[in-house]
């Protein structure tokens, strides 16, 4: 199975709610930072993709799925999109003030404690913002940046670029598909994220005592 979908935004950009959307829309499973995490050989597997320059083999990393969205993936959007050139490309975005004031509440408290989260946190700090999470003005301007080239290396046809909030509609003409009855889901408020994520954490270290 190859991705029909690759999710080019940020975290903290609705990635939670787009996963669980294009599952209600048929375009599942979907891969996320939440099938990584609580996963001790897939997170091993994406540190040594970040730190090392290890093989990524995205047909193994990515078997069984259908989409991806959020980091990891995101951060390799120009790999995926040359490796699967079918695949549409979903650039989720929400204005840059409420994405930093999102991560500062919770990706960012990881990414500035190196020490307790030395993990896939500080992977990303270094690949995604150049190691620097504490420049308000850097991480807002890589932020976008991201956004920009995105853009710019994709028409309409293959990208669409979702702003946060924006419903059924602009996502389901893209993917030519019928609007669903149900709400377009929500989720992932600050204090639901802390709580997943101890959750999830808990789950990889029993997993990796096993």
């Amino acid at each position: 199975m190859a991705l029909d979908i690759i999710g080019a935004g940020f975290g903290r950009t609705g990635t939670e709610s787009m996963k669980r959307a294009l599952e209600m829309l048929g375009f599942g499973p979907c891969y996320h930072m939440y099938e990584v995490a609580p996963h001790p050989g897939r997170y091993e597997h994406w540190l040594s993709v970040f730190d090392d320059g290890a093989d990524p083999k995205w047909d193994e990393t990515f078997a069984g799925y259908r989409a991806t969205v959020d980091w990891p993936g995101a951060h390799y959007w120009r790999e995926l999109s040359d490796h699967y050139p079918e695949a549409k490309i979903l650039l989720t975005v929400r204005s840059a003030e409420s994405w930093y004031a999102s991560m500062e509440k919770t990706i960012l408290t990881f990414m500035r404690d190196p020490e307790n989260h030395p993990g896939m946190a500080r992977a990303l700090c270094n690949n995604a913002f150049g190691g620097n999470p504490h420049d308000k003005d850097h991480l807002i301007a890589t932020y976008e940046r991201n956004i920009a080239e995105v853009q710019g290396s994709f028409g309409p046809d293959r990208l669409l670029t979702y702003e946060l909030g924006s419903g059924w509609e602009p996502l389901c003409d893209f993917l030519g598909v019928p609007v669903p009855e149900e709400t377009y889901p929500r989720g992932n408020a600050t204090e639901e994220f802390h709580r997943r994520d101890k959750e999830l954490g808990e789950a990889r270290a029993k997993g990796s005592a096993t």
